[in-house]
């Protein structure tokens, strides 16, 4: 007789694999449920901001002067920091609350910036246009805004790119301004590559399409592509002047002399040089206004670059006066926190988004920029 059949065991494996499976699948949907619900707390709460949103969000606005019950506002908007692509978010933000905002009768943009790339510059100038001719080119406002600028420490380049777009022009008396010029950044680590045995194999079409790699050396009629660019982006920046400032024209800011006389020549230590006599060797010194270097406040009042020296609380009040108020209350736009300020509750000055980690290696690539002479070291720096 034979043995009965034994019966078979249940698949107690494959359902410990399913219940395996299961488990990590869970957990995907828990972290994105997680995910998802931070977003939405803090994109309700205005912490994520829509630079291109048609309604600013997220900021909060302060009282600076005047009176706090009055009616009219002067909207003070502040640009501060190296001008890129994402560090003009919160000026553009609050240009754009400024223009919308039917109380803001006239705004007061307050520079203090080296100035930044071309094309942030140039965009940033554009939104400052519109705010002011209410033009409806970037974003939409209540009525144009007459604007005028205060410069604080620091109004170069792009900085002083973007102040043509407001009159009257205003500086502090320590103010650095001017440096009208372009340059683009090339990096080149050719020599110490070959000198390591390091190589980039480029397969390319088109024979300038190397021109500005890290491991290849300018050949000349590279760099005149280069130089054609530059020399466009000089050409617009003149032409901005030109159109914003009376009296001056591409010509007279190339050519026209303004500070010629003879100086010291100096050492490496600023001592000047002497000659076998015991003479002080002199050079001579000539300055014209688009020379690319930077002038002081005084100089450039004298050089009709500016209109003035007035501390920003004078030329709050000098627009008040010009819009016709006799009763009014300055404002002032804050950003909204970011998530590190929110947890460490260390204020971080110049940032580009709640969730933006530093972007440095955006200012690797060749780019044309309107900025301060001695400011490259803000190059290698994570973007404000």
């Amino acid at each position: 007789m034979s043995a009965p059949t034994p019966t078979a065991a249940p698949p107690t494996t494959q359902r410990r694999g399913v219940r395996g499976c299961l488990l990590p699948v869970a957990m995907i949907f828990l972290l994105l449920s997680l995910a998802l619900n931070l977003v939405f707390v803090l994109g309700y709460t205005g912490v994520i901001a829509d630079p291109l949103s048609d309604e600013p969000q997220g900021l909060t606005e302060r009282f600076y002067l005047g009176d706090k019950n009055a009616r009219d506002k002067i909207a003070v908007v502040r640009v501060s920091g190296v001008i890129t692509e994402s560090g003009i978010v919160f000026p553009i933000q609050q240009l754009r609350a400024a223009a919308a905002d039917k109380r803001v009768v006239a705004i007061v943009l307050r520079i203090d910036t080296p100035g930044g790339t071309v094309t942030a510059s140039e965009e940033l100038f554009q939104c400052i246009v519109n705010a002011r001719d209410n033009n409806g080119r970037r974003f939409p406002g209540s009525a144009p805004k007459p604007i005028s600028v205060s410069m604080g420490g620091l109004a170069t380049s792009g900085g002083y790119y973007i102040a043509v777009a407001g009159n009257p022009i205003y500086a502090e008396r320590t103010t650095i301004t001017g440096s009208i010029g372009v340059f683009a950044a090339l990096p080149n680590v050719a020599d110490w590559a070959q000198n390591n045995g390091v190589k980039l194999e480029l397969v390319k079409a088109g024979g300038m399409k190397a021109s500005g790699s890290f491991f290849h050396k300018l050949a000349p009629e590279e760099r005149q592509t280069w130089q054609d660019t530059v020399d466009n982006a000089y050409e617009v920046f003149l032409d901005v002047i030109a159109r914003g400032r009376a009296g001056l024209t591409p010509d007279t800011l190339q050519n026209q002399i303004v500070d010629e006389r003879m100086i010291p020549k100096r050492d490496d230590k600023g001592d000047p040089i002497r000659d076998d006599k015991g003479n002080v060797v002199k050079v001579k010194y000539t300055r014209v206004r688009a020379d690319g270097g930077t002038f002081t406040a005084k100089q450039a009042q004298e050089y009709k670059l500016i209109d003035g020296v007035e501390d920003l609380p004078a030329v709050v009040r000098a627009a008040a006066t010009r819009a016709g108020l006799t009763n009014f209350k300055a404002v002032i736009y804050d950003r909204p926190p970011t998530l590190l300020e929110m947890l460490t509750g260390v204020e971080l000055k110049n940032h580009t988004g709640v969730l933006e980690l530093p972007d440095v290696s955006a200012n690797l690539t060749p780019r044309l920029w309107y900025l301060a002479p001695s400011a490259e070291g803000g190059l290698l720096a994570p973007n404000p």
